[in-house]
C-alpha cells in the first residue's frame, strides 16, 4: 500500500476545514432546499469504493425523487453546478476521501481491477481529479450513446483507470494543487 504523504493529510483536512466553516451557511442553504425539493433530509447516502477496495458511504445533496428516480430541475442545476458534491468534504474530513484522487465509483469497477491497474486502490479516492475534470460532463455525454454502459465500460472507465494511473506515478504536492487550480477555474467558468 502506498504511503498516504503527509503534505497531503495536512491539505485534505486542512483545506476541508475551513471549506466546511466558510461554506456552512450554503450547506444549510443546500439541504433545506434540497430537503423541500426531493425529501427530507435532502442527502444522498450510497456506497462507494474506497482506498484498498474497502466499501464507505459518500455523501451528497440528493437531486433524484426518492419515489419516482426523476431528477428534480433544482438537482439537474445542482449536478451541472457540482454544488451536490459539498457534502464529500465531510468524507474528506472522516478520512474516507482525499481532495485529489480517483473519482469513488460503485462496486464492479475498481474493486474488479486486475494487474497493475490496481495500483489505482492504493489511493484515496478525490472529490476532483484529471479523470473528474476530462469527464466532468460525463451524463451529457452518456446520454448521446447507444448503448450507456457498454460506452462507460469500454471507453470511458478505461480512460479514467489509464488518467489515475499516471496521477498515481506523478503523486506530488505540486500535481495536486494544478488540480485543484483547474478544477476551480473550470467551476467558475
Amino acid at each position: 500500500m502506498k504511503k498516504y504523504p503527509w503534505w497531503k493529510a495536512l491539505m485534505d483536512y486542512g483545506l476541508s476545514f475551513v471549506a466546511v466553516i466558510f461554506l456552512l451557511p450554503v450547506f444549510f442553504i443546500l439541504m433545506i432546499v434540497s430537503s423541500f425539493d426531493t425529501g427530507f433530509p435532502g442527502i444522498f447516502r450510497q456506497e462507494r469504493i474506497g482506498i484498498g477496495g474497502r466499501i464507505f458511504i459518500i455523501y451528497k445533496f440528493r437531486t433524484y425523487h426518492p419515489e419516482n428516480s426523476t431528477k428534480s430541475k433544482i438537482g439537474c442545476w445542482m449536478r451541472k453546478s457540482k454544488l451536490d458534491e459539498l457534502p464529500q468534504l465531510f468524507n474528506v474530513l472522516k478520512g474516507d476521501m482525499s481532495l485529489v484522487g480517483p473519482r469513488p465509483d460503485i462496486s464492479g469497477y475498481y474493486d474488479e481491477l486486475k494487474g497493475e491497474d490496481r495500483l489505482v486502490l492504493q489511493l484515496k479516492p478525490g472529490l476532483t481529479s484529471e479523470a473528474g475534470i476530462k469527464f466532468r460532463n460525463e451524463e451529457e455525454l452518456l446520454s448521446k450513446q447507444e448503448n450507456t454502459l457498454q460506452y462507460n465500460d469500454e471507453i470511458l472507465f478505461p480512460e479514467k483507470v489509464k488518467m489515475n494511473l499516471n496521477y498515481y506515478h506523478q503523486l506530488s504536492f505540486i500535481k495536486d494543487a494544478q488540480i485543484l487550480l483547474k478544477t476551480f477555474s473550470v467551476l467558475i467558468k
